[in-house]
């Protein structure tokens, strides 16, 4: 499969990078492409513009700031994103510091960014995933408790079956919560992961659903 990554930050990297090493093809996309020359010839990957790397892949994975999201998917071109798969890797942090460890939102308790995403990218068929883990542990994550639970949502079922298939392949148990109003719910576990980082420098953990 051809995916297209938006962003060139580590998330953006490690996912790229992970990708390509399970047999994918992909392209960054950047607004500044010589800065990830070294990825490229590390990881065998391509990079481009967003445009480009929109165009190029047949799932789009978003995997920049929550502030940056929007401008990120118009920078992409909504007709490079039409009809396509997009994962949204992002969460809603606010430029304020953490307090007591507890990040801040820029969204309230009844919407969520994946909300404001489909509703301006309506020919894009989003998909939330990747939000609630560090990036050390997104592609093969290996725990003692086994593997881990990614919480998805979105509207278009077939998109999230795409999505499943692509996160159980990197080593995830997967668990769909339904349509992009969960995301309410799925994008605050970003706060909830961050915690134990912040007071005790305890990054190396999961979420897991038991049933």
């Amino acid at each position: 499969m051809k995916i297209g990554v938006l962003g060139s930050g580590e998330v953006a990297q490690v996912l790229g990078r992970g990708f390509k090493a399970h047999g994918h093809e992909v392209c960054l996309g950047t607004r500044s492409p010589e800065k990830l020359a070294g990825w490229a010839a590390e990881s065998g990957g391509e990079v481009g513009s967003f445009a480009e790397a929109a165009r190029f892949g047949e799932v789009v994975l978003l995997a920049v700031k929550g502030t940056a999201a929007a401008e990120a998917l118009r920078a992409a071109g909504s007709g490079n994103l039409e009809g396509k798969v997009v994962i949204d890797a992002t969460n809603p942090i606010s430029e304020a510091p953490p307090v007591h460890g507890v990040l801040g939102f820029f969204t309230g308790p009844d919407e969520s960014l994946l909300e404001r995403l489909q509703s301006e990218f309506q020919g894009a068929r989003l998909v939330k995933a990747f939000n609630s883990v560090g990036a050390d542990l997104m592609i093969d994550p290996r725990l003692a408790g086994g593997p881990p639970t990614m919480f998805i949502c979105g509207d278009d079922a077939a998109a999230k079956q795409v999505v499943s298939g692509l996160l159980a392949e990197v080593g995830w148990e997967v668990a769909d919560m339904g349509q992009v109003e969960a995301a309410r719910a799925i994008e605050p576990l970003c706060i909830l992961w961050c915690i134990p980082g912040f007071l005790r420098n305890q990054w190396s953990h999961a979420f897991k659903l038991l049933r």
